[in-house]
């Protein structure tokens, strides 16, 4: 009984008797309109019949008389049929016909009227319905002619028992047929349910069951698992993230602390405190840039940045990148050029920016050709080449250097965060640095690609651009310096 109720209670059971009794009612209207024509026609037809006949009595009247037309009645009597006649004197008395009672009054009225009546043949007193017509003839006379309704009641019925039991299967079916789909969709929903219970347990890897039919249903159930394998990445990310800090943060801390002690323990002067604590603000600038980085990415994951869009170039974003780091890439040995053309895009110049420098920072450090790349000679070797251009309907901010770059195998785990590909770990970083450039990619609905230079590595922003129209405008309005 209580699973019963439960399927009574079901959306889709309510809105099959909601659309049950819509079909229910349009379809009474419609018989009814059906029946209430077969009626109508029936009548003209009657009225049409007795409107003949009565002109032919009256011709027969006006030719032979009151006589004649006794005659003329009496033997239309006596034929078998559904007609009716009947002549009256003045005093009311019957002179002919085949009418032995109407109901009162009718003789006294001339027109058309339904009236109760019964047959002087008749052997029972069952009294019938008819439709009559009551003419006045001259000296007070009268004549009534009419048909017998039996038939257009007949009819009726059977179109009103049909309509009964047309509504009373229609009902049956529908309410049939709203179980079957009650429990059908209920089913679904209880698996649903089950699936999102065992998530709320614990178990992420649980996904809603999908059908085949692509009804929506299946589509919501495709969503929501879209959905939480969203949420199950970034509940391992959060993870992963967790464990990383732990690992990759407690041996600068400890590094850190055992500073701080071996400057305690054995600085004698004022020379030694100072290079003690010169070497633990260094290390604490590593740590504070480490967790301004995961602000960052989580800032760019969150959404927030999207309050701080606005509309500019990408190729003033390469060359102010460009620009900033020349210097140090030339401290490093490293040449950097810039290639920018008009690549107009909306989004947070900030996050991008920061996501372009760390490209530059990584091909820095990790982009210095390998011993058996010099014969590609040593400047050539050591170019870093930024670039900014438009490509279909995408911006594209590009870093390409001819270092060791990164297996294919290796690139997609290359983006997560704390990842450093060097074994020895011997330069300096946290691991961060193409994650966040991945997390701003994906804040402005594009993406990070990750190639192969022949040699090195070529590191791509792909962002959505701008249309046409402000491309142009933005192409006027802002003057381009020479790359």
């Amino acid at each position: 009984m209580a699973a019963f109720g439960k399927l009574i209670r079901t959306t889709a059971f309510r809105l099959t008797l909601v659309y049950l009794l819509l079909f229910a009612l349009f379809a009474a209207s419609l018989l009814a309109f059906f029946a209430w024509n077969t009626r109508r026609l029936i009548t003209e037809q009657i009225t049409t019949t007795v409107n003949a006949e009565a002109s032919e009595i009256n011709e027969i009247y006006l030719r032979r008389g009151l006589n004649g037309l006794a005659w003329t009645i009496d033997r239309r009597a006596l034929r078998p049929g559904a007609n009716l006649y009947l002549i009256t004197a003045p005093n009311g008395v019957s002179i002919g016909g085949n009418v032995g009672s109407l109901s009162p009054g009718v003789m006294a009225t001339t027109g058309w009227s339904e009236t109760w009546y019964r047959r002087l043949d008749e052997n029972d007193r069952a009294e019938h319905r008819a439709l009559v017509k009551v003419s006045e003839l001259s000296n007070g006379f009268r004549l009534l002619i009419g048909r017998d309704l039996e038939e257009r009641r007949r009819l009726f019925g059977i179109v009103a028992k049909g309509a009964q039991w047309s509504l009373l299967v229609m009902v049956v079916l529908g309410i049939g047929g709203g179980i079957f789909v009650s429990r059908r969709v209920l089913r679904r929903i209880d698996a649903m349910t089950g699936t999102t219970q065992r998530i709320m347990a614990g178990d992420l890897s649980g996904r809603l069951p999908v059908g085949r039919s692509g009804d929506e249903l299946d589509r919501l159930a495709g969503n929501l698992n879209a959905m939480l394998e969203r949420i199950e990445a970034l509940m391992n990310g959060l993870k992963e993230v967790s464990d990383n800090i732990a690992h990759d943060l407690k041996t600068p801390l400890t590094r850190l602390r055992n500073r701080a002690e071996e400057a305690l323990a054995r600085a004698g002067n004022e020379a030694d405190y100072r290079a003690a604590l010169e070497r633990t603000i260094e290390e604490s600038d590593g740590l504070i840039r480490t967790f301004n980085a995961l602000l960052m990415i989580a800032r760019a994951e969150s959404g927030q940045a999207r309050d701080n869009m606005d509309d500019f170039d990408a190729a003033e974003v390469a060359k102010g990148i460009h620009e900033l780091y020349e210097p140090l890439a030339e401290d490093d040995g490293m040449t950097l050029t810039v290639k920018a053309a008009a690549a107009p895009l909306r989004g947070n110049r900030e996050l991008i920016s920061q996501a372009l420098a760390n490209l530059v920072e990584n091909a820095i450090k990790y982009g210095k050709p390998a011993a058996a790349a010099q014969p590609l000679g040593i400047k050539a070797g050591r170019e870093i080449l930024i670039e900014a251009r438009r490509e279909g309907a995408s911006a594209l901010l590009s870093v390409t250097d001819r270092g060791p770059g990164i297996p294919e195998a290796d690139r997609r785990h290359a983006i997560e965060r704390f990842v450093r590909l060097e074994a020895s770990r011997t330069l300096p970083g946290s691991g961060l640095g193409l994650s966040l450039a991945n997390a701003v990619a994906t804040l402005h609905g594009g993406e990070l690609r990750l190639g192969d230079a022949h040699p090195g590595l070529v590191a791509t922003l792909v962002l959505p651009s701008r249309s046409g129209e402000r491309l142009a405008a933005q192409t006027l309005d802002v003057p381009q310096k020479v790359a």
